[in-house]
Formats: structure tokens, C-alpha cells, sequence
């Protein structure tokens, strides 16, 4: 039986996660729930290494990472953060997986499968960048500053300062400009988050990326979520998940 163990400081995250891993694992047993550094170093400390651990990155008492400052030890991560920008920095701790909030089963499913394939190796740092954004990118800052829209039969570039938003529909991404026009564009979301800073812009969802700068109001909502509204206004309402909450208010408060 795999031992694992979860490092999540909030509990309905973490009681989701551990719903799935018993589904898609049922060689696999949850020793511990964690919640804090704090309490992960003294587990770590009390017992042998796990076989995998699921680790939130922001915690209230600081960053995952500082569960590795005394402790030398390498096994299996598979991190789960609302944000990009750890990514380099997680490879550097035996990094199996790096999935976004909220980790939906598709990619759990698939970040298993990773750890299936290399259990009983111990062949260093196993993260695999695909998906995530380019590392040099990410290390360098160096990201995008404009992008090139088709209006007719004629090009034009925006500037990234332009930008108010990038939103999805079933078949189409638009960019969306603080000026309220909006362009067709050939990236997913997905692709869009790891071409932007992520200082400025966030992933509220699977549909929009939003700059900082396009928050008009933030209100409470109901089921301890977020309600946005834009400027420019977006037709569709704007929540941010209960699992995203949390990250989405630290980003505003950088």
C-alpha cells in the first residue's frame, strides 16, 4: 500500500483532492492531511518519507518550500497552486506534476499516471515543463508585449498595456482592450496564462484571464465565493471558485 500524504490549508481542497486520489488510486492510503509548514515539517520529521505528497504551495505560515529547509530527504510531489510562477522553483524539489486550481480529474489522472510510470526510480527532478510556459520565460521575466490582431483584411499590433482581459468562448479566444474593442486571437487561455505575467494578469477561470487593471469591483458571493465585475463590463458573470479565492485575493495584495 502507497503511503501519501496531502499539505492543503484549506479543508474543502483538501477533502476533494482526497476523495479523487481514493478513486484514482486504490493502492494508495492517506496518512496525513496537513495544513501548515509547520505541521509538515513535524510529520516529516516523526516519519519515513512518503511514496507521494500532493503540496499547496502558499500556506498560511509560508511556502511549501520551506518544508525542504531542514529536511534533506527527496520523494514525489505533485504540486497544486492557483499560480504559474512557481513552476522553476518547484523543479528543484523532485517536482512530479504541477497542476492549477482546481485540479480537475483529467489532470490528476494524468499526473498519476506519471508517478506509476517512474515509482522505483530515483532519477532526480521528474517535472515535465510542457504546459506550463517556456522556463526560460518564466526565469527571465521576458514575457509577452504585444499581441498581432487581424481587423479585415489588415494587421495591427496591441500593446500588452492595452489589454483588459482574454476571454474563451467554445471555439474562439478574444482580447479584449480597456478601450472595449475586441480582437479573434489563435492562443487558448491556457497558452495566454504562460505568455503574460502573472503579477499582472490571473486565470479566475477556464474561460478568462484577467490584468489587474480590469477589476472594476470585487463583491462577496454566496458558497464563500467572488464576484467580479469588469471595466470593460463582460456579459457573463464573473465568479471566482471557492478554490481560487484564496490565491486570487494574495494577488491582489502583492
Amino acid at each position: 500500500m502507497k503511503q501519501v500524504i496531502i499539505l492543503e490549508d484549506e479543508q474543502h481542497n483538501a477533502d476533494r483532492l482526497n476523495r479523487m486520489i481514493q478513486k484514482l488510486m486504490p493502492d494508495a492510503e492517506v496518512v496525513a492531511m496537513l495544513q501548515s509548514v509547520g505541521q509538515a515539517k513535524i510529520w516529516l520529521r516523526e516519519n519515513s518519507p512518503p511514496d507521494l505528497a500532493f503540496f499547496d504551495i502558499q500556506l498560511g505560515d509560508g511556502l511549501c518550500f520551506d518544508v525542504f529547509a531542514d529536511y534533506e530527504q527527496l520523494f514525489p510531489i505533485i504540486f497544486t497552486t492557483a499560480f504559474d510562477h512557481y513552476a522553476i522553483k518547484a523543479f528543484k524539489f523532485n517536482s512530479l506534476d504541477y497542476l492549477l486550481k482546481p485540479v480537475e480529474e483529467e489532470d490528476l489522472t494524468k499526473a498519476i499516471q506519471k508517478f506509476e510510470y517512474h515509482n522505483g526510480q530515483n532519477n532526480g527532478p521528474m517535472l515535465d515543463l510542457a504546459g506550463i510556459g517556456d522556463a526560460s520565460r518564466m526565469i527571465t521575466g521576458d514575457f509577452k508585449k504585444r499581441f498581432l490582431v487581424k481587423i479585415g483584411d489588415q494587421y495591427k499590433s496591441v500593446n500588452i498595456e492595452e489589454t483588459a482581459y482574454f476571454y474563451s468562448t467554445e471555439n474562439q479566444s478574444y482580447l479584449y482592450t480597456k478601450a472595449g474593442r475586441h480582437f479573434p486571437i489563435d492562443y487558448s487561455i491556457e497558452q495566454l496564462s504562460n505568455l503574460v505575467n502573472p503579477m499582472d494578469f490571473f486565470r479566475v477561470n477556464r474561460k478568462l484571464l484577467v490584468s489587474i487593471e480590469a477589476i472594476a469591483e470585487v463583491h462577496s458571493y454566496f458558497n464563500s465565493r467572488l464576484l467580479l465585475k469588469l471595466n470593460p463590463s463582460l456579459a457573463d458573470e464573473i465568479i471566482v471558485s471557492r478554490d481560487r479565492v484564496k490565491d486570487f485575493k494574495q494577488w491582489m495584495d502583492v
